[in-house]
């Protein structure tokens, strides 16, 4: 995600939902011309199979009951120009590396951070499309080298039929929504907005109904997934301190731009109370999900990196202790999610691309 820290990461247009930052690799060189799939140091991963060959393929999640994936690809043998939803049933999914899956998003605009409904017969995801047809501009190289992700005013948040047919839209406010995820309970999802003037989490009933502010403090708050009980909240959070930080941080924001480099995992329950932060490991921490027993987190992190990557997952307990590194790549790997079995892994990665700057999924079996 970069040269700098995220070149490689977001090629995607990541804001992660965590994007999940989600995403361009413009002037990043590191790729290894590794054949390797599955690292001997991965011990956590019994099995490892790659599910797409090409492109930028990201933030694919699982539907409740297993057996279907959803995620956000820019391909352009599928003729995408920016970021597309797409989603494929589990028994299907390595047909991708040579065909392309069903199409949910509308083909116009710049989409993200998509996930199923109960019911798993319909999906919820984030798109520009209303308000341009067109794939959003990127942010242009910045005289300063800082790297930025755009918060396209654009955003809103739909669901979608698995034919992708809009059902219905929940966000209709001026600005930034977007990053939604659904609690495991199927009563709630949680949404990165900047409706308030700064970029803080939210909870909404399933449709739409009952918008309830979760954050509060200066910074970006994103990202965010529930607990495997739905009490909790884990996100990442980029949060100034200094008064040059806020006044940068400000600035930014008034552009439409935030900086990922320094981010952390923060916790609270579903209401907000209780929030703490739960790493404090430097440089960029993101992209958190809940282990199946809810008693630790798996994240992407470059903590460990001098020149901005290598990403690779880590799991941390609640309580901040036992940091243990699960993927051993030389680039990148993000975007994690467990099967509700716990039984698989589904990540991205930057391996086996030919030294290229493509980023595929992976399916591992787990192990604890």
């Amino acid at each position: 995600m970069m040269r700098n820290i995220l070149l490689i990461v977001l090629a995607f247009g990541l804001f992660s939902c965590g994007s999940e930052p989600k995403h361009d690799h413009d002037g990043y060189s590191g790729a290894t011309k590794t054949s390797m799939i599955h690292y001997p140091e991965e011990t956590h991963f019994d099995t490892v199979i790659q599910l797409t060959n090409g492109g930028d393929n990201a933030e694919a999640y699982w539907s409740f009951d297993d057996s279907k994936i959803v995620f956000q690809a820019t391909n352009s043998a599928w003729g995408d120009s920016c970021d597309q939803i797409y989603f494929t049933p589990v028994a299907d999914a390595e047909r991708m590396m040579t065909e392309r899956p069903q199409l949910i998003s509308t083909g116009r605009g710049r989409t993200t951070c998509s996930y199923f409904m109960p019911g798993d017969t319909t999906i919820i995801y984030a798109s520009t499309h209303l308000a341009d047809a067109d794939c959003p501009p990127k942010p242009e190289k910045r005289e300063d080298g800082k790297y930025v992700w755009p918060i396209y005013a654009g955003f809103d948040i739909f669901v979608a039929d698995l034919q992708g047919n809009i059902l219905s839209q929940l966000t209709n406010e001026l600005g930034y929504d977007a990053e939604p995820t659904v609690s495991p309970k199927g009563d709630k999802i949680v949404f990165t907005s900047l409706r308030s003037g700064d970029l803080e989490l939210y909870t909404m009933n399933i449709d739409g109904s009952e918008v309830t502010q979760i954050t509060t403090e200066l910074g970006y708050d994103g990202g965010a997934f529930f607990s495997p009980d739905g009490e909790k909240l884990i996100f990442r959070s980029s949060r100034p301190k200094t008064e040059e930080e806020v006044a940068d941080y400000k600035a930014l924001l008034e552009q439409g731009l935030v900086t990922p480099t320094e981010m952390e995992l923060y916790i609270c329950n579903v209401d907000g109370s209780e929030l703490r932060k739960l790493t404090d490991l430097g440089n960029a921490n993101w992209a958190p999900f809940f282990h199946p027993s809810g008693e630790k987190v798996i994240f992407s992190s470059n903590h460990a990196s001098e020149k901005g990557y290598p990403f690779n997952l880590y799991m941390i307990n609640l309580d901040g202790t036992g940091l243990e590194q699960i993927t051993h790549d030389g680039v990148f790997d993000a975007f994690p999610m467990f099967s509700r079995s716990g039984e698989y892994l589904l990540f991205s990665s930057n391996r086996n691309n030919g030294g290229g700057r493509d980023t595929n999924l992976f399916l591992a079996k787990w192990k604890d």
